[in-house]
């Protein structure tokens, strides 16, 4: 059943372009066409056009941002608890737009899909795409398909951050606000470490034949352990702590032997990484990984500082105390890159003890801040309060 706090049941959409010859030049100078982009919309586009708000997705995430494709789905979509009416991203108010990612496996091209040139999937001919591929495919969506020229905001969290830093130092003119969640300006060695050892669980999979797994069994047992501990990660020692201790799963005492599993926590990262493998390709776990890690702002501009030269947007940075993946020090170095760019920008750490996966979960402080910063926002844009400009 729908609550009332649901935009109600939803339909992804799909749009093509980068027909050949018209093809699309990736960063890497690869060439790639046609793309496929899914994508998902809310509310309605006011009459001035001013009210557009774009959510970018993390590693895992979609186009299916918030409602439910049919009456019988259980769960709404990844960030239902922020995007509806009356919600922090209020659909009453805003026309919300967010697309699957090139390089994934729901709807938008990628390794998954078929390469025009041998009527197969592409596998590990699929080019590597970076932060700023998958941000240029939004933008042709954006402006060539939904015709708009200008974003009130765009915001997301941990690689969608990520490629909320990318639309406001690529696209300056068209992005009005900012709001990066738990992200950074370049992943760190410790985050890069925990990609690795994702990926070479992938590898190590005898299903994996070297990517080209279609047709056959996929390698889901790496995959299941690349997402277990990539869930590790997104959790804190306080929270799995309070949530699993070293309680026993479905036993008195443990079994001193390598069978059922012993402890709660044990069972619950075996249902993750079971879970996750029947809706994601090994494959593109694999390339969105690889662009998660090659994203880095200061390599790409010389410094933080010049990677911001350009930004017209208004920020909101906003960092969890509790997430050591994406920790508040590296917000606070976007927050005094910016400043030092006299960029208007808002800083904000919540207090949580759930860690990088946080901002996912039902948070009214976060509701709260993005609820205000988009109302200030759009009331500076159509200058109905000037005093607050």
């Amino acid at each position: 059943m729908v609550d009332n706090g649901s935009v109600g049941i939803v339909e992804t959409k799909h749009w093509r372009f980068a027909e050949p010859p018209n093809t699309l030049e990736l960063r890497s100078g690869a060439m790639i066409g046609p793309v496929d982009v899914a994508y998902e919309t809310y509310g309605e586009l006011s009459p001035e056009r001013d009210n557009a708000v774009l959510i970018c997705h993390a590693l895992s995430g979609d186009a299916h941002v918030a409602g439910r494709h049919g009456p019988d789905e259980r769960k709404g979509g990844w960030w239902d608890v922020m995007v509806g009416p009356g919600k922090g991203i209020d659909t009453d108010r805003y026309f919300v737009i967010c697309s699957n990612c090139i390089g994934g496996c729901k709807g938008s091209t990628g390794p998954s899909s078929t390469n025009p040139k041998t009527g197969r999937p592409y596998a590990l001919d699929f080019p590597m795409v970076t932060i700023q591929d998958m941000v240029r495919v939004q933008h042709a969506l954006v402006t060539e398909h939904l015709g708009l020229e200008r974003l009130l905001c765009v915001t997301g969290g941990s690689m969608g951050g990520m490629q909320v830093l990318q639309w406001a130092i690529d696209y300056p003119e068209m992005v009005v606000s900012a709001v990066p969640i738990a992200s950074c300006a370049r992943l760190s060695a410790q985050g890069i470490a925990f990609d690795e050892v994702g990926r070479q669980a992938i590898y190590s999979d005898p299903s994996w034949n070297d990517g080209d797994y279609y047709g056959g069994e996929p390698p889901k047992r790496g995959l299941a352990v690349a997402r277990m501990i990539g869930h590790i990660t997104y959790l804190s020692d306080s929270s799995m702590r309070a949530k699993f201790g070293r309680n026993l799963q479905d036993r008195e005492e443990v079994g001193y032997d390598f069978g059922p599993p012993d402890f709660q926590v044990e069972s619950y990262l075996r249902y993750k990484g079971g879970s996750f493998v029947e809706r994601f390709d090994a494959n593109s776990y694999l390339y969105i990984t690889k662009a998660m890690d090659y994203f880095d702002l200061r390599a790409d501009y010389g410094s933080l500082i010049n990677a911001f030269r350009n930004v017209q947007s208004r920020f909101l940075v906003v960092s969890y105390s509790g997430d050591w993946l994406f920790p508040t020090y590296q917000s606070k170095e976007l927050v005094r890159a910016l400043q030092a760019n006299g960029v208007v920008t808002t800083f904000c750490e919540l207090e949580s003890e759930y860690g990088h996966d946080a901002f996912l979960l039902q948070d009214e402080q976060l509701s709260q801040a993005i609820r205000e910063f988009l109302r200030h926002t759009h009331n500076v844009v159509r200058r109905t309060d000037p005093s607050e400009e």
